[in-house]
C-alpha cells in the first residue's frame, strides 16, 4: 500500500476545523443539509492538494508576507466561525437565519483552512511517487478527495447523531462551545 494513504486517512481525520464544522453542522442542520458543505469541503481539499503538488507550496515557503497574509485570514475566519457557533441555537429554536455550509463557501474555505495546508505541504513532500508535477498534483488531489469523502461523511453523520442527545438548549449549549472552543483553538494555532 502507498504511504500516502495512512498519512492523508490520519491528517483528514483528526480534529480540524473541517471536522468541528462538519460534526457542528450535522448536529445542528442533520445529515442531508450537511451534504452541500461536505461535497465542497472534497472539492476544496482535492483542488488545494493538487496545487500543492504543482509547487504552490514552494511558493508559499518563498514569499513569508503572503503567508503572513493567508494565516490572517485563516485565523480571522476561524475565529469569526467560532463567535457564530458560540452564539448559535439549537435547530429547533432557529429563528431561520441560519444554515449549513454552502458548497462554495466549504470549497472556498479550504483556501485559507491551515491544517489542511500543512497536511498537503507534508503530504507532497515526504510522500512524493517521483511523478512530473500534474502527475502528482493528480495523485493528491485523487487521494485527498477519495479518503476526505468519507472523512466528511463520518464526521457529518455523527454529528447528526449527536443530535439525538442534545436535546435540550443547555445540552446544545455545551456542545456549540466546546466545538467553538476547538475552532478558537484552531484560530490560535494557525500562528505557531
Amino acid at each position: 500500500m502507498d504511504p500516502l494513504y495512512p498519512f492523508v486517512l490520519l491528517g483528514l481525520f483528526s480534529p480540524g476545523p473541517n471536522v468541528i464544522l462538519l460534526t457542528a453542522s450535522g448536529a445542528r442542520f442533520g445529515f442531508r443539509a450537511t451534504l452541500p458543505h461536505v461535497a465542497g469541503v472534497v472539492i476544496g481539499v482535492g483542488i488545494v492538494a493538487g496545487m500543492t503538488g504543482l509547487g504552490i507550496g514552494a511558493i508559499l515557503v518563498a514569499q513569508p508576507t503572503l503567508q503572513y497574509a493567508l494565516k490572517i485570514a485563516a485565523a480571522a475566519w476561524i475565529a469569526w466561525m467560532a463567535v457564530g457557533l458560540w452564539r448559535s441555537s439549537a435547530r429547533r429554536a432557529d429563528d431561520g437565519r441560519a444554515r449549513p455550509f454552502t458548497m462554495i463557501e466549504a470549497i472556498l474555505f479550504q483556501w485559507i483552512n491551515p491544517k489542511l495546508w500543512a497536511v498537503a505541504l507534508a503530504a507532497a513532500s515526504g510522500y512524493a511517487a517521483g511523478l512530473g508535477p500534474w502527475g502528482e498534483a493528480q495523485r493528491l488531489a485523487l487521494a485527498f478527495s477519495g479518503l476526505n469523502f468519507f472523512v466528511c461523511l463520518f464526521w457529518s453523520f455523527a454529528g447528526a447523531l449527536l443530535a439525538l442527545l442534545l436535546n435540550t438548549p443547555a445540552a446544545w449549549r455545551i456542545f456549540a462551545r466546546v466545538m467553538s472552543l476547538g475552532l478558537g483553538a484552531a484560530a490560535v494555532m494557525v500562528f505557531l
